[in-house]
């Protein structure tokens, strides 16, 4: 018979406690920040601030940002077709996550 352990994992969410300049989130994205600025006049960066020197990015735009910057070095989209694809992205999750919540559509016995 196998025993099985247990292991508690604890961590924090990167989303909900950090945020990043624009230096800093293409330092984390290994990109250039015109990149990112080209990103950002899109639509699919939203930054806090005012102008690029100010700007403040959270937690999510790490991983949209590197979502954004596949897609273009992948399927060698623009940033307007990247914006394009990352708002169709989060629709389909967020119907995706309506669904979960109404379940599978079958009765309960």
């Amino acid at each position: 018979m196998t025993e099985h352990t247990l292991t508690a994992l604890h961590g924090e969410i990167v989303e909900d406690n950090i945020q990043f300049t624009l230096i800093e989130l293409s330092r984390a994205c290994q990109t250039d920040s015109a990149q990112l600025v080209e990103l950002v006049e899109e639509g699919a960066l939203v930054p806090l601030g005012n102008d690029a020197s100010n700007w403040r990015f959270d937690g999510s735009a790490l991983r949209r940002a590197c979502t954004a910057l596949r897609l273009t070095r992948d399927l060698h989209l623009n940033a307007a077709g990247v914006a394009l694809v990352l708002d169709l992205l989060d629709e389909v999750d967020a119907l995706s996550s309506r669904l979960r919540q109404l379940g599978d559509g079958t009765p309960p016995r």
